[in-house]
């Protein structure tokens, strides 16, 4: 299918690859000692629900819950990448007076929501900050890089699994 992968093939890896990039974020927060910011963690949450869709995808028997769970994956990878895409933004353009400590869209417009779903999963850091770099870029650029992938893999898998299903039934 993808690479001369089947599709739970390429749910299975995309399961995988993501609950390692989780991995990753755990060791630099806790090994490390890099804070996350409040878009850290929604990103976080972001990539666990693509790995959970990639999972429970790579698991279902039939095609049609494996298509499910790329659409799943689409929709959770472009929230993680827009969030992605607005910190990188955020660090490139830092405001005059920094808020994303708590910001989050004025932490859901100042509060409720049961006090911000708890501060928006307790991330302390600051997101205009940039603490680590690999080649240039910082973990919000290669975030975003990584659900662009994600979305590109899971759009690319999704039209051949529709394109084999079209072409199975007319043949």
């Amino acid at each position: 299918m993808l690479f001369g992968l089947s599709l739970r093939q390429v749910l299975l890896a995309m399961c995988g690859g993501c609950l390692a990039l989780l991995a990753y974020g755990l060791y630099l927060q806790h090994v490390v000692g890099l804070e996350p910011c409040p878009m850290c963690i929604v990103q976080r949450y972001a990539l666990f629900l693509v790995a959970l869709c990639a999972g429970l995808g790579a698991l279902s028997v039939t095609r049609v819950l494996q298509r499910v769970g790329l659409v799943g994956i689409l929709g959770m990878a472009g929230f993680g990448g827009f969030v992605a895409a607005r910190q990188s933004w955020l660090q490139w353009y830092p405001p005059e007076i920094v808020s994303c400590g708590r910001d989050f869209y004025g932490m859901i417009e100042t509060f409720p929501l049961q006090r911000a779903i708890p501060m928006i999963f307790k991330g302390g850091g600051d997101c205009t900050k940039i603490d680590w770099t690999f080649l240039g870029a910082s973990i919000a650029n290669w975030s975003f890089l990584c659900f662009l992938a994600i979305a590109a893999v899971s759009a690319v898998s999704l039209v051949r699994s529709l394109r084999e299903a079209t072409v199975n039934r007319s043949g």
